[in-house]
């Protein structure tokens, strides 16, 4: 059962609100899936981003949400980095606002953290990682890539069935700044409505 604030949360988001171009970026993700679904495969989503710190992991999270919340079974979302950081604090104060329970498994320069979405499923783990780090697919795959960086800098990824451009806008310049609350909300939504979009057009019979 999916988390009671975080249910509410799902609950104020609108994906009619995706406008009909964005619905044209998500399609080739919709037809990944979907085509997973109907061979019965696994489906396995990478989100890239160039330092796996904000928009890649509040993909994968959200993702990972949308599809237990749509019943879109055997799907499991990762995330990595063309380097390694750290998940930024703001992420997790960010999801965790949302509604999901977080804990901080390890502190570090590159903090793991258990990010909860419902009570009987596990939790995804987040921490910066490369995208090709062993915790992530190797193979049979699709690249997701989140920000326009990464998308230019890694024309190939190894393993990946295939690459899918889905480009957000990186709450980061809003840092240190008194709009740095409000914009990673924005930004957590836009991403939140945009996976559960994705996952509502999936065709399970």
């Amino acid at each position: 059962m999916i988390l009671k604030k975080l249910e509410k949360t799902i609950n104020l988001l609108n994906t009619k609100n995706v406008s009909k171009d964005r619905k044209q970026v998500l399609q080739p993700l919709i037809s990944y899936i979907q085509s997973k679904v109907t061979e019965n495969k696994n489906v396995n989503l990478n989100f890239i981003c160039t330092h796996n710190s904000r928009r890649s992991h509040l993909a994968q999270v959200w993702a990972q949400t949308a599809a237990y919340f749509f019943n879109i079974k055997n799907t499991h979302c990762y995330s990595g980095g063309t380097e390694a950081t750290a998940l930024f604090p703001m992420i997790a104060k960010t999801l965790e606002q949302a509604g999901f329970e977080i804990n901080k498994l390890s502190e570090s320069e590159n903090s793991i953290y258990s990010i909860k979405y419902a009570q009987d499923e596990h939790p995804v783990i987040g921490f910066s990682k490369t995208f090709d780090n062993l915790f992530n697919p190797q193979k049979k795959f699709a690249a997701i890539m989140t920000c326009s960086q990464a998308n230019a800098n890694c024309p190939f990824i190894p393993g990946a069935e295939k690459r899918i451009p889905i480009t957000y806008e990186d709450p980061k310049e809003f840092d240190n700044t008194p709009q740095q609350i409000k914009k990673y909300q924005e930004r957590s939504n836009q991403i939140a409505t945009e996976m559960l979009y994705v996952f509502s057009q999936i065709n399970t019979n």
